[in-house]
């Protein structure tokens, strides 16, 4: 077979190589329900208030100041409503900051292999990336990079600190 070939079934093997949760696992961690990553007309919209960003802040303070980071469910890397309207703001700011690059970081929890994880984590990456090229961003201005399960945010071992660590985070290059 060649590389090309094996370099797209990887992802497959590894989804079908995960371990299953109980289905209450999974309805705590999901609720909500999930949107496909793209706006529908998000370089239209206007919901960040430039005048309102401290000019005197880094830009990476002034993106966490409208939100640098969307969160994802259990074994999930599509783009919710709530982290569609981080992203909106997102975008509109990098509208207004031409020569800012992000580098999109996909993280994960604790739980799965360490493969498993990479894969997942550049998949959630990877759909903050579409979101944002979809609402008019060039995807010359984005980069994505996948941690897996390598840098949480919390640690510990509980529903809310998998949440929190089931996270895509902007971080301006």
């Amino acid at each position: 077979m060649k590389r090309t070939n094996l370099l797209l079934l990887a992802p497959l093997m590894l989804l079908a190589a995960c371990s299953s949760v109980s289905d209450k696992d999974k309805e705590a961690s999901t609720a909500g329900g999930y949107t496909t990553p793209f706006p529908g007309n998000a370089a239209g919209t206007s919901t960040v208030d430039q005048s309102n960003l401290n000019s005197n802040l880094s830009p990476q303070q002034q993106l966490a100041q409208i939100g640098d980071r969307v969160f994802f469910g259990y074994d999930q890397f599509e783009v919710s409503p709530e982290s569609a309207a981080t992203l909106d703001k997102q975008a509109e700011w990098l509208r207004a900051n031409p020569s800012i690059t992000l580098t999109i970081e996909g993280h994960c929890d604790e739980r799965g292999t360490r493969e498993y994880n990479l894969a997942l984590g550049q998949k959630r990456a990877a759909s903050v990336q579409r979101y944002l090229a979809a609402a008019g961003i060039d995807n010359s201005r984005l980069q994505t990079l996948s941690f897996g399960k390598e840098r949480p945010a919390v640690a510990g071992s509980s529903a809310d600190v998998w949440a929190q660590n089931r996270r895509a985070v902007s971080v301006v290059n």
